[in-house]
């Protein structure tokens, strides 16, 4: 489901498309970013009236943008994929992202984490 906007009515229809492809008594867990589609008067209103339970959500921090994964995805994306380029349509637009898609899935970089949580106490 691709919207053109990103507002709460479309985060709602979002929300109930995932809730329709799980079982009435599954809780949902989303992590999500501040959009303020994520947190606006109209998806509070819709939430209130889904079973206690079925959505939670957690935030990632407005101060910790690298911990969203995917920001740092499309920034990297953007400066090494879509950087100086021109495009006369939105379909060209995409056939340019989905080509860069296609290399990076051609080539995948695997990340082993080598923290331990013991170093950080």
């Amino acid at each position: 489901m691709r919207q053109r906007r990103h507002r709460g009515r479309e985060f709602i229809e979002f929300l109930k498309l995932i809730g329709a492809a799980y079982p009435a008594g599954t809780a949902i867990k989303l992590i999500l970013d501040n959009h303020s589609a994520h947190i606006s008067k109209e998806t509070r209103a819709w939430l209130d009236t889904q079973p206690a339970g079925r959505f939670e959500f957690t935030f990632t921090p407005k101060d910790g943008s690298w911990l969203n994964l995917i920001e740092g995805f499309f920034s990297k994306f953007a400066r090494s994929v879509l950087r100086h380029i021109r495009v006369t349509s939105k379909y060209e637009l995409k056939e340019r992202i989905m080509a860069g898609i296609d290399d990076i899935n051609r080539y995948p970089v695997i990340h082993t984490w080598s923290y331990k949580l013991a170093e950080f106490a």
